[in-house]
């Protein structure tokens, strides 16, 4: 970091990369429709989640080999998308969820994916409480109880992890306004 003199004689610190902010969470939580409208919001740039769109055009069962790609594919997106210049980054979905997916689906988790996961530099998680309702979709596979319990497994690799993070709850524009604050709050902070 370096000061920047500001001619009323204060100084503040000027960051050199754009604050890295994760919306992660069980699925049909809002994950995508938040990101984006904070991504607006904050004029920053938005990386929508690769997993999604990669499953909906295979035309089969996913595979092992499949969450491998996934990962590998998030690790390279925001490696090249850190222009100084932006002020935030908003990452729909991370590595957390697909180290999760590899504890459920396959109980098995590549050694690199948690290296992976240390070296990342983000400032905020925004965890997204199951709260409203799962709505169906082709590439959906963990709707009722299995939710929360997916919620709550998200919730202690972030704590493993030590991680900032905060828990988004409620409904439409109040969902979007905790989002908000919580957002702003870091970059307040200036960390």
């Amino acid at each position: 970091m370096y000061a920047e003199v500001i001619p009323s004689g204060e100084c503040s610190m000027k960051r050199k990369r754009p604050y890295i902010i994760v919306l992660t969470g069980p699925e049909s939580t809002g994950k995508t429709t938040l990101s984006e409208q904070l991504a607006r919001h904050f004029g920053g740039e938005w990386i929508p989640e690769y997993a999604r769109n990669y499953v909906k055009q295979l035309g089969c069962p996913y595979k092992y080999e499949d969450v491998i790609h996934i990962a590998r594919h998030q690790i390279k997106q925001l490696e090249q998308k850190m222009p100084e210049e932006l002020p935030v980054m908003f990452l729909d979905t991370d590595l957390i969820i697909i180290k999760v997916w590899f504890q459920v689906v396959y109980g098995n988790v590549p050694s690199w994916l948690q290296e992976a996961l240390e070296k990342r530099k983000i400032d905020l998680y925004l965890l997204c409480r199951p709260d409203i309702p799962w709505k169906y979709d082709p590439v959906r596979e963990n709707p009722g109880r299995k939710r929360e319990e997916l919620f709550l497994m998200y919730e202690k690799e972030l704590n493993r992890q030590g991680s900032v993070y905060h828990v988004v709850t409620g409904v439409g524009e109040k969902r979007f306004r905790k989002a908000m604050a919580f957002v702003e709050e870091i970059m307040k902070k200036g960390k």
